[in-house]
C-alpha cells in the first residue's frame, strides 16, 4: 500500500506543476493568498475537511481550486493521521460548477491553452476522487451543479439536505454534461440520465436521495451536528463515518410534481434512440393529455443548444458502457471541441446570452435539429488532433472502477 501511495505522490506532483503553470492567467489583483484561500483546509482528529471557499461565485471551480485540491488530497492521502476526508463549500452553495463566466473570456482573448488546462486539471481531480484509498464525505448543502456534482458524486459518501439544488444544465449554456456526468446520469434508474442531461431539470435534495445521486439525507439544521460529529471521529473505517451519518439521516420523499413520479412515462419518452424521436413522444403525450410535466420537459429541450442535446445524448449512452476514466477522457475530447468553435460556438453564445448579457436569447448555431449533421456530432467524439495529447489519468496507479 505505501508504495502504491508512493507512486500516486509522484504523478500528482508532476500533475500539480503543470496546473500551476497557468495561475498567471487570473486577475493582476488576486493575490496569492486570495488563490491560496479558494480551498481552505480545516479539521482535526483523523478528519480532514476542504471547504470551497469563493461564496460570492458559488464557489465555482477553477484551474487554482482544482490544483489546490490535488495537492491537498495527495497529501492527506499519504498521512497515515488522516482517517478520511470531508468536502463542502461556503455559504448558500457547494458548488455551481466550473467558472464558466472565466472561461468565456480566456477563450474569447484566445488563451486557449489555459481553457484547456482549466479541464485538464478539474477532471484529473475527479478521477483522483473517484479512486481516493480513504473514505470520502461531500456535504452537499446548498447548490450542486455541474461540476459540483463531479467533484462530489465520485466519492464515497454524499449528503443531501432540504437546501440542496442538483442540475447539469449544460445544454442550456451549449455544452454539454461533463465532470464525469455522462458516468454517473448513465447509471441512474432507467433513462432518468437522459432526462436530467438533456434539460438540465433541478433535483432537490430528497429526489437525489431518492435515485441514489446522493447516500444520505438530513435536515438542514442537522448539518452543524453533523460536522461536529465527523470532525470528531479516529477512524478510516468507511462503516464508522457511515454509522455517524446515519445517526442524524432523515426520511424524504420527493413531491408529487416530482419527475420520479412519472419514471414511466420519463422512460418511455426518453428511450428512444435520437432526441428527435424524443421530442416526438413528449409531444404525442402532450397532445393525448396535456401533461404539464411533459409541456415543461418540451421547453427546456426547445431552449437547449440543438447540437448539444445531440452531442449530450450520445455521450450518455456512451457513458453507460464505460469505467469512469474512460468517460472523463471522452469527455475531455468532447470539452475541448466544444470550445474550439471548429464545429460551432454556442458554448461562448450560450453563455452569453445566459451568464454575460443575460438576455436568455441566444442564437444557436446550428439553429434547429435536423440541421445537426451526423458529421458535427461525430466531430466531438473523435481523437484529438496528433499536436493534442488526451486526458492522462495514472489508470496504471489507480484502477477505475466500473
Amino acid at each position: 500500500m505505501q508504495i502504491l501511495k508512493r507512486l500516486v505522490s509522484r504523478r500528482y506532483r508532476q500533475t500539480l506543476i503543470q496546473c500551476r503553470r497557468s495561475l498567471s492567467s487570473f486577475p493582476i489583483n488576486s493575490s496569492a493568498d486570495d488563490l491560496q484561500n479558494q480551498v481552505l483546509d480545516e479539521g482535526k482528529a483523523s478528519c480532514r475537511v476542504a471547504i470551497l471557499n469563493r461564496p460570492s461565485s458559488l464557489n465555482a471551480l477553477n484551474k487554482n481550486i482544482g490544483a489546490r485540491l490535488h495537492e491537498l488530497y495527495a497529501s492527506w492521502e499519504d498521512d497515515p493521521n488522516v482517517g478520511f476526508v470531508v468536502m463542502k463549500g461556503s455559504g448558500r452553495a457547494f458548488c455551481a460548477g466550473g467558472d464558466i463566466f472565466a472561461l468565456y473570456h480566456l477563450i474569447n482573448e484566445g488563451k486557449m491553452e489555459e481553457s484547456k488546462e482549466f479541464f485538464w486539471t478539474l477532471y484529473s481531480f475527479i478521477y483522483h476522487l473517484g479512486t481516493y484509498l480513504k473514505p470520502h464525505v461531500a456535504i452537499l448543502n446548498g447548490i450542486t451543479m455541474g461540476g459540483g456534482a463531479g467533484v462530489s458524486i465520485p466519492g464515497t459518501f454524499r449528503l443531501a439536505t432540504a437546501r440542496t439544488v442538483f442540475a447539469t444544465p449544460e445544454t442550456q449554456i451549449g455544452f454539454h454534461p461533463d465532470a464525469g456526468a455522462s458516468f454517473y446520469l448513465s447509471r441512474l434508474p432507467g433513462h432518468l440520465g437522459e432526462y436530467l442531461g438533456l434539460t438540465g431539470e433541478k433535483l432537490s435534495g430528497a429526489e437525489m436521495i431518492s435515485c441514489g445521486l446522493a447516500t444520505h439525507y438530513s435536515h438542514t439544521e442537522k448539518v452543524p451536528l453533523i460536522e461536529k460529529e465527523l470532525e470528531n471521529l479516529v477512524t478510516d473505517d468507511p462503516s464508522v463515518i457511515e454509522s455517524s451519518l446515519e445517526k442524524y439521516s432523515d426520511v424524504a420523499y420527493p413531491e408529487n410534481i416530482s419527475a420520479l413520479h412519472r419514471i414511466e412515462l420519463l422512460d418511455k419518452c426518453f428511450g428512444h434512440d435520437t432526441v428527435e424521436e424524443i421530442i416526438d413522444s413528449l409531444e404525442s403525450e402532450a397532445s393525448a393529455t396535456d401533461d404539464a410535466w411533459c409541456n415543461s420537459t418540451l421547453k427546456k429541450l426547445k431552449e437547449a443548444s440543438p447540437l448539444s442535446l445531440k452531442v449530450s445524448l450520445r455521450s450518455i449512452r456512451e457513458g453507460r458502457f464505460q469505467t469512469l476514466d474512460q468517460c472523463l477522457v471522452r469527455e475531455y475530447r468532447m470539452s475541448l471541441q466544444g470550445i474550439s468553435k471548429q464545429i460551432s460556438s454556442d458554448f461562448c453564445e450560450g453563455v452569453r446570452a445566459r451568464v454575460v448579457d443575460k438576455d436568455f436569447a441566444p442564437k444557436w448555431d446550428p439553429p434547429s435539429l435536423e440541421k445537426v449533421s451526423t458529421d458535427m456530432v461525430d466531430h466531438y467524439f473523435a481523437p484529438l488532433s496528433e499536436s493534442e495529447p488526451d486526458l492522462d489519468l495514472p489508470t496504471k496507479q489507480r484502477e477505475a472502477f466500473n
